[in-house]
């Protein structure tokens, strides 16, 4: 694989998760008929918030490996950073339905590793090649 088809599969599996977040929120609003917002039901805000808290993170990790893709990083930090992030997700989702009590607080622990992890490994790939 190249590293953008290691990126590509990444945004390919997000890709793949934002819809069951979606569908999930649509799942209580019809059931509950809740049209907008939370209705004050505590299942409908956690499943907004799992779903809110996947798009506030997705793409500032996915913007991460498309920058290391794009500074050739190693195909090894990307699979790394990518599995973490996703793994992450999963355990994060889990944790707000309930399923994995630490889920959330893995998952949460896990996507702050990614971000300073990519950072860090950015700030490498700049510095210590020189001059390209």
């Amino acid at each position: 694989m190249t590293t953008f088809q290691i990126v590509a599969f990444y945004i390919a599996l997000s890709l793949f998760l934002n819809p069951v977040l979606m569908f999930r929120i649509g799942l209580v609003r019809q059931k509950k008929k809740i049209n907008l917002g939370d209705g004050g039901d505590a299942d409908m805000l956690a499943r907004i918030r799992t779903h809110g808290n996947f798009t506030e993170v997705a793409p500032l990790a996915l913007i991460g490996l498309i920058a290391i893709a794009m500074m050739n990083g190693s195909p090894i930090m990307l699979h790394l950073f990518g599995a973490v992030y996703f793994v992450g997700r999963i355990l994060h989702f889990l944790g707000m339905s309930g399923r994995f009590g630490q889920g959330r607080f893995f998952g949460t622990l896990m996507t702050l590793f990614v971000f300073f992890g990519e950072g860090l490994y950015l700030l490498y790939l700049i510095f210590a090649h020189g001059p390209v």
